[in-house]
């Protein structure tokens, strides 16, 4: 059968249809309110950064950047319903993907998400250490100090655990130092902070940037940070490695959106977080809460993803830990 003249016309016009969508889909970005996933709860370092990168993106767009925190697995709850996510730029992940994607990897026998096909990378944030917090009661001076107790401690001892950071930072510890210590899980911080000051966790390593507040509010002492370097907040607390203990780990943060999503929406959102970033007003806010800006583009979050994941595999293997 022919083509007639109308139906050739019929389809060359519709030929260009979808890219004249995805086109007027970016001019149009945003029409509503875009969501950030926090994988934390509220009142944590990673609520704190997620709120302030919201609020700014909110003033550039134009439009209400709603935090919605989705705590619970350790970054896993979050992480899945950003995969899941429609892919239009109205979900978007604020997020320590070192923790809940590269690692997550490597502690889960079965993740719910692809951590590298199912997300789309928009840029890098910042980086920043874990903190080795104990209850300032026991008047620890050192990591040496809390290595004694514990050596010494009779009956069980247990480490407070909510971020996968902080849980290979703890069993790298512990394995270093020769002592069984058991975890537990805790879905929201103060959680793990009363059940310390109650006697019933021994330590805990938890990012940096919650440390801050707590240090500075006298609720829980600090001993030592994982990164490689000193943080700039608190210059007076050592590295583990300049203690004599082989731990050294650093997270990142990151920003990304569901796979699929139109590469000029990733762009206005990239641009928005590169504009932030580039503010000293950012660099301040991110060095009063222990981060180390580090700005990046999708191709530096894609490199630096690919790297750490291979990296978690090393660590979980020196940590020994059960996958789960």
């Amino acid at each position: 059968m022919g083509i007639t003249r109308r139906t050739a016309l019929l389809g060359a016009a519709a030929l260009p249809l979808w890219p004249s969508l995805a086109g007027a889909q970016a001019t149009d970005y945003p029409a509503r309110e875009i969501r950030a996933i926090c994988p934390f709860g509220p009142g944590t370092g990673a609520d704190i950064v997620v709120r302030y990168f919201a609020q700014k993106i909110g003033e550039l767009a134009g439009k209400s950047v709603i935090t919605e925190n989705r705590a619970g697995a350790q970054g896993l709850v979050a992480t899945e319903a950003v995969a899941k996510s429609k892919p239009d730029g109205y979900t978007i992940a604020i997020t320590p993907a070192s923790s809940t994607l590269a690692a997550a990897s490597h502690l889960y026998k079965k993740l719910p998400f692809d951590p590298v096909r199912d997300f789309e990378p928009v840029a890098l944030i910042s980086t920043l250490s874990f903190a080795l917090m104990v209850d300032p009661k026991k008047n620890f001076k050192s990591v040496a100090d809390l290595t004694k107790h514990l050596k010494e401690k009779q009956g069980d001892r247990f480490y407070a655990s909510s971020a996968n950071t902080g849980t290979v930072s703890a069993e790298l510890y512990c394995k270093a130092i020769g002592v069984d210590v058991k975890r537990v899980n805790y879905k929201v911080g103060s959680d793990a902070i009363n059940d310390m000051l109650s006697g019933r966790i021994d330590f805990w390593f938890t990012d940096a940037s919650f440390a801050v507040g707590q240090i500075a509010a006298g609720r829980l002492g600090c001993l030592g940070v994982t990164g490689t370097k000193r943080t700039g907040v608190m210059p007076d607390v050592p590295t583990m490695i300049e203690q004599g203990v082989p731990v050294e780990l650093t997270a990142w943060w990151a920003a990304l959106v569901p796979a699929g999503t139109p590469k000029p929406v990733v762009d206005k959102l990239a641009g928005w977080i590169g504009q932030i970033s580039a503010t000293e007003e950012t660099r301040e806010f991110l060095r009063k809460f222990a981060n180390d800006p580090m700005p990046g583009d999708a191709a530096a979050v894609t490199r630096m993803l690919k790297a750490d994941i291979a990296r978690w595999a090393d660590y979980v293997k020196m940590a020994g830990i059960e996958v789960q």
